[in-house]
């Protein structure tokens, strides 16, 4: 109940002239038509994903959290007050927004937050060193998405939790439509998107446990990173033939190193759309596009 009173007062830090935090609290008159008219949600809506989304995060959490991008901190300042055994790294792109942040992380006292300037597609951390990365509306802005789930995977630890909510397309025409037209040329979304599907092969080929929905056009989820389990990926680079007009690696021509992987998309590179290659005793190998 404390968690879901922290969201859902996160309206009490909204300046009287912010109109980014009233959007996204859908809190004052401008937000609550934003969000009618661009994502048709009242406040109850919104705040159910928001609420979903940010469940990945247990009660009384004492780990180490990275959150990207952190934006002003309407949506988690509140939150990380609860949490004061925490060790949290926000880290954002945009230094107003950081700005901002930091300003209600000081209103609250917060001594448990550390702020950083960066790129979620070039993190500064260490593999392995996060228990929970949290994204809330940050992928739909991400320029190069492939590098952001490649290095929220490697930072995150085995057993670790990725959690969040973003744009998904195809889920409302006049939300689609708004995203296009109005939210791209302004540079606050930039294709390409996921859709509910596509989102749902991706988390699944690279976590673990996961637990996923959508409440229009927005998706969240919460999954969680394998602890340490390994298959076998083939370090190409082999001779190719033709064979039923699909490029497949000559038999014996590959070498086997670990890596985690599915068969729906190598978890290392976190990319789509390439073959796997079924190797004896049921292991799979990925080739073609990720490198491998």
């Amino acid at each position: 109940m404390e968690r879901k009173e922290a969201i859902r007062g996160a309206y009490r830090m909204t300046g009287g002239n912010s109109f980014y935090d009233g959007m996204i609290t859908c809190s004052t008159l401008s937000g609550k038509a934003v969000c009618r008219l661009v994502w048709a949600m009242n406040k109850a809506e919104n705040d159910a994903y928001l609420e979903k989304a940010l469940s990945g995060i247990p009660e009384h959490f004492s780990g180490k959290l990275l959150e990207v991008p952190v934006g002003t901190g309407i949506l988690t300042m509140p939150v990380y007050q609860t949490m004061p055994e925490a060790d949290i790294t926000c880290l954002d792109y945009s230094p107003d927004m950081m700005r901002q942040a930091r300003k209600k992380a000081d209103r609250l006292h917060l001594k448990n937050v550390t702020f950083r300037q960066g790129d979620v597609g070039a993190l500064s951390y260490a593999d392995d060193t996060f228990d929970i990365v949290l994204s809330l509306n940050g992928f739909h802005a991400f320029p190069d998405k492939e590098a952001a789930y490649r290095e929220v995977f490697r930072v995150l630890r085995p057993g670790g939790t990725f959690c969040g909510c973003f744009y998904v397309m195809g889920e409302h025409k006049r939300t689609d439509w708004f995203v296009r037209h109005i939210y791209e040329k302004a540079g606050f979304f930039t294709p390409p998107y996921e859709t509910v599907s596509s989102l749902k092969a991706r988390l699944d080929g690279m976590y673990t446990d996961v637990d996923m929905g959508n409440l229009k056009s927005m998706a969240w989820f919460i999954c969680r990173k394998a602890k340490e389990e390994a298959m076998i990926c083939q370090r190409k680079q082999p001779s190719f033939r033709k064979k039923n007009e699909q490029d497949v690696p000559r038999q014996g021509d590959l070498q086997a190193a670990e890596y985690r992987l599915d068969r729906r998309e190598c978890r290392l590179c976190a990319r789509m759309g390439g073959e796997h290659l079924l190797l004896p005793q049921g292991r799979y190998g990925h080739y073609d596009r990720c490198g491998l």
